[in-house]
């Protein structure tokens, strides 16, 4: 018999195939199964308009088949078939395939659609056999054919006296695996619970039901210890999945159910969103809110996408470019007739209907998280609580670009009953004479409020915004303004809350005592960018504010980072004109005593800077020096 060559640049495209399309050797399965169901498409097609089929959705069937004594896999369908020469040019001729011109030709509808656009799957079975198969016998025609191939060497087609027993019309591959070797493990693929496993991951969602011969163990009637062997047919695939059912037909365990198990999460989810788009391109979505982070959430190990399947087929674990990174936090999957799957069907294309439908998703996810913000106040509390580092890690992100799409959904601590408070609300109830967005940065909560610089704000009757965590101070200069209104720092040294008279009486004490500032400051050289009275202070004699945009608490957080470049923020140790400790420096200022204001003045440093929760730098001179002036 004569073995014939593989036409379209056969052994090097052959060769790329099985190395270097497919990641996985698993993919085979689905690969073949998805072939399988697409010939059954085109006789169900059929049967629709031709009543000579004389079969039902219900007769068709995809047969799996395991021998581990001959080592082979055995796939069957009951599908249209093919002739000889559609098995030479489907075969023969790779990356050729009857699919797409099929679906061009029939118009198929969005129920009719079939899986296949190229037809170079079927190569991907080379990948663990070392000798492929098939026997096909198209619908209506009486002689069947064998090919059969050992790889890039060509192929062989003859004449076959039957095609299986099970069905008279259809197709049958079988696979003789590859041995194995200390690189691969092809015997896997003859353990049932492996084949089951793989037809769940990506073929459960197949519309015809995929069986397999599963033996089991059954307790003898009457022992305790002996066992009979059980083998019944049993289908692996639900066959139809959960998300292109009808809402209504629905309930909340089932999506929950779904979840839990589809996502391996011992907890059902905060939310859920069944979608069902059309448009410019239609796609089918579940998507889910977890109650809880995961451990690894903001790791570099954590994972983010959504499951990506083409016509019920699983093409993608984790597509992550269906996701923007501020709502990496969703799980759930897209399921669209619309793809542009690459030649291996394994990937996808970056075109424009992927960006269409993850521009979709994103804005479902925002209208979602905004229903639920307005809706239901303590659910959408616990989710921030898990995921709201991750908003706010978005606005900073492409340099503040989101802060439009994901300020609304921003909360934070408020010095207003303690309670978390949106901006807007933030902004709603500001004062008349309030010109800005007050807040305050600190490790913790505690340590913001005990804050000397709130004091001022506070007595003025402003709100302020706590931030204990460092990417709220970071998000807020993303942003720079919301509603027309300026965040403002209370540690800015331009915080700006007096009178004009007051500002008058200030500079004119401040002038009174220039020479204290100057001998102050030279004690400070390099520490501090200059000192000066205090408006902002009540009950505290002493704190550092900062001058331009890096604030203390923004240089803490940019120097704990492993980089060699360390920042500085230009600090002003500013002094409150009504303290004890002010009228003492005042007294030694008159007195000349320039040795004990520079003491002082290193004295008082260092307790701004605890009071900031910074390390001082020499903790030795700290503690001689409060004895000393003691």
């Amino acid at each position: 018999m004569e073995t014939k060559a593989f036409q379209a640049e056969s052994k090097k495209l052959l060769d790329m195939m099985i190395h270097s399309i497919y990641t996985h050797k698993e993919i085979f399965l689905r690969e073949l199964i998805s072939n399988a169901s697409d010939a059954i498409d085109k006789l169900y097609f059929r049967s629709l308009t031709d009543d000579s089929v004389g079969l039902n959705k219900g007769d068709f069937f995809i047969r799996l088949d395991l021998n581990k004594t001959d080592r082979t896999i055995t796939i069957t369908d009951n599908g249209i078939g093919m002739t000889a020469e559609e098995l030479e040019h489907n075969l023969g001729t790779i990356a050729s395939s009857g699919s797409l011109k099929f679906k061009t030709d029939n118009k198929l509808d969005a129920d009719q659609q079939i899986i296949g656009q190229f037809g170079v799957g079927f190569y991907s079975a080379f990948m663990v056999a070392k000798r492929v198969t098939v026997y096909s016998r198209a619908f209506g025609e009486e002689q069947a054919y064998k090919w059969q191939s050992e790889g890039v060497e060509g192929y062989t087609i003859e004449e076959a006296d039957s095609m299986s027993d099970l069905t008279k019309h259809g197709t049958k591959i079988i696979l003789e695996l590859a041995e194995d070797s200390d690189e691969e493990n092809y015997s896997e693929f003859l353990e049932d619970f492996r084949i089951q496993h793989l037809v769940k991951k990506y073929s459960d969602y197949i519309r015809f039901p995929v069986q397999m011969e599963i033996t089991h163990r059954k307790l003898r009637e009457g022992t305790q210890d002996e066992y009979d062997l059980e083998v019944n047919l049993e289908t692996l695939n639900s066959m139809t999945p959960l998300w292109r059912k009808n809402r209504s037909e629905l309930t909340e365990d089932d999506y929950h159910n779904f979840y839990q198990e589809k996502f391996n999460d011992y907890m059902p989810p905060m939310a859920y969103k069944h979608v069902h788009n059309e448009g410019a391109v239609s796609y089918d979505a579940l998507l889910y809110i977890p109650s809880k982070a995961p451990f690894d959430y903001y790791t570099r190990d954590y994972e983010k996408g959504l499951q990506l399947y083409a016509n019920g087929v699983l093409i993608m674990e984790k597509c992550a470019d269906l996701l923007p990174d501020y709502y990496s936090f969703v799980k759930g999957l897209v399921d669209s007739e619309d793809l542009s799957l690459n030649i291996s069907r394994e990937m996808l294309q970056h075109d424009r209907q992927l960006k269409l439908i993850a521009k979709s998703i994103e804005k479902t996810i925002h209208n979602e998280l905004i229903r639920i913000l307005n809706n239901d106040r303590e659910k959408y509390e616990k989710f921030f609580d898990a995921f709201g580092t991750q908003i706010k890690y978005g606005i900073c992100s492409d340099y503040g670009m989101h802060k439009d799409e994901l300020q609304d959904l921003l909360l934070f601590t408020s010095s207003k009953e303690d309670k978390l408070v949106t901006l807007s609300e933030y902004v709603e109830r500001m004062p008349e004479d309030q010109k800005d967005i007050y807040y305050a940065a600190g490790n913790t909560l505690e340590q913001i409020k005990a804050l000397p610089q709130t004091e001022a704000v506070l007595a003025k009757g402003y709100e302020i915004l706590y931030f204990p965590i460092p990417v709220d101070e970071f998000a807020v200069k993303n942003m720079m303004t919301f509603k027309d209104k300026n965040f403002k720092s209370v540690t800015a040294a331009d915080l700006d809350l007096n009178t004009e008279e007051e500002k008058k009486a200030l500079e004119e004490k401040s002038q009174e005592n220039k020479s204290l500032f100057e001998t102050m400051q030279k004690a400070l050289e390099g520490k501090v960018e200059r000192v000066a009275l205090s408006s902002r202070l009540k009950s505290h004699p002493v704190c550092l504010t900062s001058e331009g945009d890096l604030t203390l608490e923004m240089e803490k957080t940019l120097n704990a980072m492993p980089t060699d470049t360390k920042v500085q923020a230009k600090l002003v140790l500013e002094l409150n004109p009504e303290h004890p400790v002010f009228e003492k420096l005042s007294a030694l200022d008159q007195e000349t005593d320039s040795e004990k204001i520079q003491k002082y003045a290193k004295l008082l440093y260092n307790q701004a800077l605890l009071m900031e929760n910074m390390p001082i730098e020499n903790p030795a001179e700290f503690s001689s020096l409060i004895c000393e002036l003691m």
